[in-house]
């Protein structure tokens, strides 16, 4: 499977503590090669060959939801 770059909306995030949340338990997941969290419009863009699921997964763990 190849690289790919998906875009996930979260609910939820309020501070940069937040994005230090999504980031550290998203990068966890086998496959991300790289997390960027734009808290103003709360989007989680994930590179890599990961698993949508488990990218899922990750968020909802780290206290938040996908939308």
């Amino acid at each position: 499977m190849g690289e790919t770059e998906r875009s996930y909306e979260v609910e939820g995030m309020t501070c940069h503590s937040c994005v230090a949340m999504v980031t550290e338990e998203v990068s966890e997941v086998p496959g991300v090669v790289s997390v960027d969290v734009d808290l103003p419009s709360g989007r989680v863009t994930v590179a890599g060959d990961a698993d949508d699921d488990a990218v899922r997964r990750a968020i909802v763990e780290a206290g938040y939801s996908v939308a």
